[in-house]
């Protein structure tokens, strides 16, 4: 597995932030803080020049402005933002040419074409748990969190479980390497490409049914069939937005309960605290920001935005920000109003969060059946993934009585 390039440390938040700087990495809480009490709109030169907007106001208001904060590029890179990426429709369109692509995929997404999944996920929990059965110490990241929307990606593209582990070797190298090494970036995309172009070639031919290639093959824009490139673009941005978010949410929440044990006797004994308790984790340890690129100069609370710059949407600093939450750094499992951003906002907001939602109560409901009581057996090790999301990547625990 390719591992990041090393940056120069960071010598002012303000003005020199960089995401993969190990101490943002570790805990971006502060930072963040510091950032709305004293300078919400933060700038820094790295990447050709960045504007962070750490405000929930702010934020909400970029993420609703598609003309002036385009949606074109919303991976920071190297890579000048005056270059088209690989376009993954509907995330990186901006309205009204987005308009169609999202209509197109909405009813996979629905709330009741979701319900459909809670067996599967089920299943899947299940298997997993039961070959946990017996141990006492593992990393509930890498034997539980990871493998669960991996596989529920894998069933919904109808191929082999066995190719799920590839699925988060290209991410580490997409999400976390490809950023500050283009040809990794270029490699790896082409790889995931060159997969879910010949998945598509296939499914054209077979009679394989329930998949959401099959389904994307039946869909119609203007009258007119997506094209197999069409198709595998947007099997690569299920593959980007499924994946590695849902298992660093779900990483999140386990790290949590290992860490607070009357949070997890609560949710142990009363089950149905676990909706509102994933919204709050949700809230409190968002996984993804976004970026756009700035398409003209503007201003933003009175700071100046230069057209070409990355505009970086903090959804984790906008879901602490005490104008927005009362007690916004406490994790409050009832917390009963809760209009975090985790999934993003305005047109773009993510389509799979009924599905990321379920997941996360499907796996922490049967975790808690059969490990009601757990604990962090070493803090020092827990380790965090780096660029647009981040979430726990070893989280060792000990089963107790």
């Amino acid at each position: 597995m390719n591992k990041p390039t090393h940056r120069p440390p960071v010598a002012d938040w303000h003005s020199d932030l960089d995401h993969f700087d190990p101490e943002f990495i570790s805990d971006p809480y502060p930072i963040y803080e510091e950032l709305r009490d004293q300078c919400p709109v933060a700038h820094s030169d790295r990447y050709g020049g960045m504007t962070w907007l750490t405000k929930a106001s702010d934020v909400s208001a970029a993420a609703n402005d598609t003309e002036v904060f385009s949606s074109r590029r919303t991976i920071i890179s190297e890579i000048s933002t005056d270059r088209r990426g690989l376009i993954l429709p509907p995330i990186n369109i901006d309205p009204p040419d987005h308009t169609d692509y999202r209509r197109l995929l909405l009813p996979f997404f629905t709330p009741k074409a979701t319900a459909d999944w809670e067996p599967t996920i089920r299943e899947i929990c299940s298997g997993l748990l039961d070959g946990l059965q017996g141990k006492t110490e593992f990393d509930a990241a890498t034997e539980y969190a990871q493998e669960i929307p991996g596989d529920v990606t894998a069933r919904m593209l109808g191929v082999p479980l066995e190719d799920a582990p590839q699925f988060r070797a290209w991410l580490h190298d997409l999400l976390e390497v490809g950023p500050t090494q283009p040809t990794v970036a270029r490699e790896t995309t082409n790889e995931m490409m060159d997969y879910l172009l010949a998945l598509t070639a296939e499914r054209r031919t077979d009679n394989k049914d329930g998949d959401m290639v099959r389904y994307l093959l039946d869909q119609r824009i203007e009258g007119a069939e997506l094209s197999d490139d069409e198709i595998a673009r947007t099997l690569f941005l299920l593959l980007i937005a499924g994946v590695d978010t849902t298992w660093s949410a779900l990483g999140f929440s386990l790290l949590h309960l290992a860490t607070h044990p009357e949070d997890r006797r609560r949710i142990a004994e009363n089950k149905s605290l676990i909706p509102t308790a994933v919204e709050e984790f949700l809230r409190a340890y968002s996984p993804v920001f976004i970026a756009r690129v700035t398409e003209e100069d503007t201003e933003v609370s009175g700071c100046p935005v230069s057209a070409g710059e990355w505009a970086v949407l903090a959804f984790p600093s906008a879901n602490r920000d005490p104008d927005l939450f009362d007690r916004p750094d406490e994790v409050l499992i009832d917390r009963e109003e809760n209009r975090h951003s985790a999934f993003g906002l305005g047109v773009h907001r993510c389509l799979g969060s009924n599905l990321a939602r379920l997941e996360m109560q499907i796996a922490l409901e049967m975790w808690v059946q059969q490990f009601p009581n757990f604990e962090l057996t070493d803090e020092s090790a827990v380790t965090y993934s780096g660029g647009h999301v981040r979430g726990p990547r070893s989280v060792p625990i000990r089963i107790t009585d």
